[in-house]
């Protein structure tokens, strides 16, 4: 799934193809993916001659603000979007387009069919699902230390899990937070509450440096992820401990081992990350 690097390099390269274009018209090949409002018909007139003015993103959420409306979209595990001329083929994984006046079509590919759309009042979309359940994402000055603090000492989860929910920090995902963790050595298992207020500094830090050096990168190229011109990201060379197991641990020569955590593979240096502190 791509998570909050690759979102974001998604939405810079989006900007620079499709800012102040026009919609002339939507096609919609596969309904599900619209969530609001569920009539494809609907959803298709509430967008056409509109004018993108501009993408904003929250978490894993890319926002396309438009004259008067917001669309709010989730690529989930496959979805991409790209900009192509208008005659040229559809293809089969092809279920959202947006045709533009200017001969060019925005389109949305999704091999598995889980991304989702959400229609909005311009300025509306912050104050309902799927947005409100958010918390900060690591660049948000919402997401300060003692806010960070506050979270990790009101629950008995692993910090792994915490740092997964994306109701108390947006936009990382199990990459993410393999690396984060690795940086700030501490182990994915440690209990949230156990985690000390320098500890916290440390991981809070750690996960912002990650992600500020995944989005220089272009994010990381896992299995399928693509930008919006269809280039990979490069931050899968700076990966420390995510998919290395059995190899050894740049800092310490340690194998890296896999573990699950809370339901996810989770990747650890058992020395430098140890599971007591």
């Amino acid at each position: 799934m791509p998570e909050l690097p690759e979102v974001e390099t998604v939405r810079q390269t989006l900007k620079q193809l499709v800012l102040n274009k026009q919609i002339s018209d939507v096609s919609v090949f596969w309904d599900n993916i619209i969530k609001r409002p569920q009539d494809p018909v609907e959803f298709k007139g509430w967008l056409q001659g509109q004018r993108l003015r501009d993408i904003d993103r929250k978490g894993k959420f890319l926002i396309f603000q438009f004259d008067d409306i917001s669309l709010v979209s989730h690529l989930r595990m496959e979805g991409k979007f790209g900009l192509y001329d208008s005659g040229l083929p559809k293809p089969k994984h092809t279920h959202v387009i947006f045709h533009f006046t200017d001969g060019t079509e925005l389109r949305y590919d999704d091999v598995r069919k889980f991304g989702t759309m959400h229609l909005f009042e311009k300025g509306q979309e912050l104050k309902h699902k799927p947005l409100v359940l958010l918390g900060p994402d690591p660049f948000d000055p919402l997401f300060t230390l003692e806010y960070f603090y506050e979270k990790l000492q009101k629950t008995n989860r692993h910090i792994k899990s915490v740092l997964l929910d994306q109701s108390v920090v947006a936009g990382l995902g199990n990459i993410y937070v393999d690396e984060a963790l690795y940086r700030a050595r501490l182990h994915p298992e440690r209990i949230a509450k156990e985690i000390t207020f320098e500890e916290a500094s440390r991981l809070k830090e750690a996960s912002a440096e990650t992600i500020n050096k995944a989005v220089k990168q272009g994010g990381t190229t896992i299995r399928s992820y693509l930008n919006g011109q269809g280039e990979m990201g490069m931050f899968q060379q700076e990966l420390k401990v995510y998919g290395k197991e059995d190899t050894d641990c740049t800092d310490c020569g340690t194998p890296i081992v896999k573990l699950k955590v809370s339901g996810r593979g989770t990747h650890v240096c058992p020395h430098c990350q140890p599971v007591t502190h």
